[in-house]
């Protein structure tokens, strides 16, 4: 079985056919616009910083120790998907909650400046693990969902997969 990942927990807030579509290893074009843009944002950002940490099989952008706390950052390159990046990165926070580690997380949007504290509450709990539950039932169905247009699509790199 596929495991549930951060960029699933994305995906799912995004476009519930992009779960399938990337459970199952079926990528985006790699040469879009957007995908290049925050490829060098994520680059050019926090230079300074520990980045890209792959810890417990999670890619976390930022990591850094703050006043003796755990602080774990997501970098967007816009706050057009902030919803979905909360999610992602409290994704990463029930995680390693799971495993004993207190953090807390912080969103960073450094073209625009942003920072957003956050925090893994009881509500917040709850919704990761719903949708750790639906995510898991997405990558079990052996068609993808059917595309549903909304206003995601026309930034996705996988619209021509969905409506060409």
């Amino acid at each position: 079985m596929v495991k549930v990942t951060g960029t699933l927990m994305w995906y799912y807030f995004v476009c519930k056919r992009e779960v399938w579509l990337m459970s199952r290893e079926v990528t985006p074009f790699e040469e879009d616009d957007l995908l290049e843009i925050g490829r060098l944002i994520h680059e050019d950002s926090y230079k300074r910083e520990k980045k890209e940490v792959d810890l417990f099989s999670m890619k976390i952008d930022v990591l850094r120790k703050t006043n003796g706390r755990l602080l774990i950052g997501e970098m967007k390159k816009s706050s057009s998907y902030l919803m979905p990046a909360r999610m992602q990165l409290l994704f990463y926070l029930y995680r390693l909650k799971e495993m004993g580690i207190s953090a807390e997380g912080e969103l960073l949007v450094p073209k625009e400046r942003k920072k957003e504290k956050v925090i893994l509450s009881k509500d917040a709990e709850e919704k990761v693990k719903s949708a750790i539950s639906d995510i898991q039932k997405i990558i079990a169905l052996d068609t993808p969902p059917p595309a549903v247009k909304t206003h995601f699509c026309n930034r996705c790199a996988y619209k021509d997969f969905c409506f060409a």
